[in-house]
């Protein structure tokens, strides 16, 4: 069998009457279908043969993927981030589930069928966005009411705060995965701040609206997910400190509200440090109580998010798989997770 497919002659693979999605994918299933294919390189077997690993997804979720034959003609048809029409086999392997990929030809997904393809929130972005400028509403300050009415009447940037996925790859990685993501934080941090009343919550939250903006121009959504020329060259932190230089002179400008000392300077310090520590891509360790505070909320909601899209996805409840624990999980210290609650 060749590794290239002649286009079907039926129905489009991304028909969503006709299409299998992976949360519907069972071990031992034959599949044929378009999909994304991301983090694509290859391996050696112990053989010593070139081998395709990646990630083949859709817009419910993706699984691992394994193509052990290929050839350079192949790979050089494809990229590390596309869409390929591929024919393949589920498989349970070690508590996990991939897909070993038998044939695969690159393709260009029509407007409709990219749809079924590219990940989104199961929550209306428009329910969402309220939601956040709701929880805004409740700042105190006269400086951060006007600074949040800023960045909230900013159109083109709300409309990208809407769609941005949270990260390329790792949590809330999905349309409105961003919007999701720092709705949450928000939820967290007006339950957690009235416990510490030293801590001055109109900075945590403000703090946790602002602190992966720059995403929106970190990233690249409107295909598969990847890094603009900006987010290579710059990245999210230091684009939020710019985003959040040119709306404090907004503010003064439009409203003459001058920020009190040292307001702006610490929340930049907030996106600069939010990472948490230089490993992990921080400039600055946190080193304000309310730096602190929003790093730890946003470490807890990526990192329980992440354990559980790995340890219980949607599309595998209720499949055996042949182990109770994943995968190692680079994100999470390479721990293999306990899958079962034990109380259910």
């Amino acid at each position: 069998m060749s590794q290239i497919m002649n286009p079907p002659n039926s129905a489009p693979p991304g028909n969503t009457a006709t299409r299998r999605y992976i949360r519907d994918l069972r071990p031992s299933e034959r599949v044929r279908g378009m999909f994304t294919l991301s983090n694509a390189q290859v391996g050696r077997t112990r053989n010593d043969k070139p081998y395709l690993r990646c990630l083949v997804g859709d817009k419910t979720g993706d699984m691992a993927g394994r193509m052990w034959s290929i050839d350079e003609r192949l790979m050089g048809a494809i990229s590390a981030d596309c869409f390929v029409l591929l024919e393949g086999e589920t498989q349970a392997y070690q508590g996990e589930m991939q897909l070993i990929i038998q044939n695969l030809e690159p393709v260009e997904p029509s407007p409709e069928q990219l749809r079924d393809l590219i990940p989104c929130s199961k929550r209306d972005p428009e329910e969402m966005f309220a939601e956040v400028a709701s929880l805004l509403d409740t700042l105190q300050h006269p400086a951060m009411k006007a600074l949040a009415k800023a960045y909230l009447s900013d159109a083109m940037l709300m409309s990208a705060f809407k769609q941005c996925p949270a990260a390329k790859s790792m949590h809330h990685a999905y349309l409105g995965g961003l919007l999701e993501h720092t709705l949450q934080l928000l939820h967290l941090g007006s339950l957690v701040c009235p416990l510490y009343p030293k801590i001055n919550r109109d900075l945590v939250l403000m703090g946790l609206f602002l602190h992966d903006l720059g995403k929106t121009r970190e990233l690249v959504y409107d295909r598969t997910f990847s890094y603009s020329d900006r987010g290579e060259l710059i990245g999210h932190i230091v684009e939020g400190v710019i985003m959040l230089r040119d709306k404090a002179h907004q503010v003064v400008r439009e409203s003459g509200q001058r920020m009190p000392p040292n307001t702006v300077l610490v929340l930049e310090h907030i996106i600069l440090s939010h990472h948490g520590q230089p490993d992990f891509g921080s400039p600055k360790y946190p080193s304000t109580p309310e730096a602190l505070l929003v790093s730890m909320l946003d470490n807890l909601d990526a990192k329980t998010t992440m354990a559980c899209c790995a340890a219980r996805p949607d599309h595998l409840q209720g499949v055996g798989l042949g182990g109770n624990f994943t995968e190692k999980q680079w994100a999470l210290d390479n721990a293999r997770l306990f899958r079962p609650d034990p109380l259910k």
